[in-house]
């Protein structure tokens, strides 16, 4: 009677220590403890083991004193001796004697003693293993296996939950560290934008380190895009990542252009939103510096330009080019490259007008049968070079469209080219026009290797260039960003359907002239 009260005293002052702390390193200490305590044995060891049965941390006792191990000694003892056996095993082990058993790990020095080990299972996972020694042989029956086992089962439990506790505490570490060290700043808002945390570096962009963020509206810090966003933000619903540019209003009362990356984060039962901002004061003064640069190389080059189309025109009436073929094909690919560099300098020229916000002045009647026609003339040597095969489609009594004539045939040359670039040798280019009401609908086939869906609409930004397997990209990229531009200040759109390995098509839509009355 008094053995069992004494045992359940232990398994309760067990239980009590084991609730009381988190702590794993502490936890495994008081077991082993008690453990020896009450048995008034010699030595113990109790083994934390991690989800791949690996020692990663111990308590071993001798002579009522803790001893150091490292992860060698844990190693050898799971590798060779009877904890090992344990572990492979998943069952208890009783040793009367440990000179007369095979699974004891044996020294020269040994004496014979007695034994016990047991496993600590939390739901089927192998957590660890407790070993306790008396140095009587004999010493051990089965009420001694018996309680070991039912300190191992409470053990078992309170080193799962340190485990992960501990798990939990690294994990909790390792973001921070990525939430604070982030070099761009990161805001976490609720739904309904009001911050919940901020990291050092919003708190430094925004204002200055120190200065708390939170409670704050995320509304308050910048302008939010509601079309990119949606309706009560419904855009970011599954996950989506979404980006824009915005100005970032500081405390100081001056505004930083930022771009603004959105997606929606869910953590047990509650939605979040991360906001990451990235700062663009930089790459705008650079965008700058390249647009001033880029404008001063445009101006310096027409003018010289300009001089050598007047002499090439001057050349073709002094020398009469029509009696020598070879002296008409060098004039020919004169005239073409230097019309063609023309219309690349007209076109970032109005690049930069285009996205100053500039309208066009310079509209009139035109034919676009007409204007389809001339882009043709220029562009056959091109595509006869290649051997490929120009297919116009156009239909008959189109009206009129209200145009730049010289934008739009400039446009048309770009598209016909682009698709020209992109075929293979001897294929085929499809031109087609139709009218839609009051629109014009003109598209471009080519036969090349199509365009990806992610790029759709990356191919419409400046100094973006396609990259395919079969050529090396060539050309700066302005192309049909210049053309995007331009249908679009004419009110028109500007598309590409595509399928990788089935060739692209480019649509645009061109208005067609008012009355009079509406001029």
């Amino acid at each position: 009677m008094e053995n069992n009260r004494m045992q359940l005293d232990l398994l309760y002052n067990i239980s009590r220590e084991l609730a009381s702390s988190l702590d794993l390193h502490h936890i495994l200490q008081r077991v082993i403890f008690l453990s020896i305590q009450y048995v008034e044995a010699e030595s113990g060891s109790l083994i934390a083991l991690d989800d791949h049965l690996k020692p990663f941390d111990a308590s071993f006792v001798y002579d009522g004193k803790l001893h150091s191990h490292t992860v060698e000694i844990l190693q050898d003892t799971l590798e060779g001796g009877l904890a090992g056996w344990v572990v492979k095993n998943r069952q208890p082990a009783l040793i009367p004697s440990t000179d007369q058993d095979e699974r004891w790990l044996r020294r020269p020095y040994d004496v014979p003693k007695s034994a016990i080990c047991v496993p600590l299972l939390m739901q089927d996972a192998l957590v660890g293993v407790l070993t306790i020694v008396h140095p009587k042989p004999g010493f051990f029956n089965q009420d001694h296996l018996a309680l070991l086992q039912a300190i191992a089962d409470q053990a078992g439990i309170a080193v799962r939950n340190a485990l992960l506790y501990q798990s939990l505490q690294t994990a909790h570490s390792r973001y921070l560290l990525l939430f604070e060290d982030s070099i761009d700043p990161v805001i976490i808002t609720d739904s309904t934008g009001k911050i919940l945390e901020a990291n050092r570096q919003a708190s430094i962009l925004s204002c200055e380190e120190g200065y708390s963020l939170v409670g704050g509206q995320i509304s308050d810090l910048h302008e939010i895009n509601p079309e990119k966003l949606g309706a009560n933000w419904a855009n970011l619903e599954n996950g989506r990542l979404l980006g824009y540019e915005s100005m970032l209003r500081t405390c100081k009362q001056s505004q930083v252009p930022i771009e603004v990356y959105v997606r929606k984060v869910t953590f047990g039962d509650e939605n979040f939103v991360q906001w990451i901002f990235r700062d663009l004061t930089e790459r705008k003064a650079l965008d700058s510096l390249r647009k001033d640069m880029t404008s001063m190389i445009i101006h310096d080059l027409r003018a010289p330009l300009s001089n050598i189309v007047s002499s090439l025109d001057m050349i073709s009436a002094l020398i009469p080019c029509e009696q020598d073929p070879t002296l008409r094909s060098v004039f020919a690919i004169a005239s073409r490259s230097s019309e063609r560099l023309m219309r690349l300098i007209n076109s970032l020229l109005d690049i930069d007008h285009l996205e100053a916000g500039q309208a066009i002045t310079n509209r009139k009647n035109s034919d676009p049968a007409a204007l389809l026609q001339d882009s043709f003339d220029i562009v056959v040597p091109i595509l006869q070079s290649r051997q490929q095969e120009l297919v116009p489609v156009i239909d008959a009594g189109l009206s009129e469209v209200w145009v730049d004539q010289d934008m739009t045939r400039r446009v048309l040359i770009n598209l016909i080219e682009n698709a020209s670039k992109f075929s293979p040798h001897e294929g085929k280019i499809t031109v087609s026009a139709h009218q839609e009401g009051n629109w014009v609908h003109i598209a471009v086939a080519d036969t090349g290797p199509g365009i990806p869906p992610e790029s759709k609409e990356k191919i419409f930004e400046k100094f973006t260039r396609l990259k395919t397997s079969e050529r090396s990209t060539k050309g700066l990229g302005i192309g049909l960003a210049f053309c995007k531009l331009a249908v679009e200040a004419h009110g028109g759109k500007i598309w590409v359907d595509s399928q990788v390995g089935s060739g692209s098509t480019f649509h645009m839509t061109l208005p067609v002239s008012p009355s009079r009355e509406e001029i």
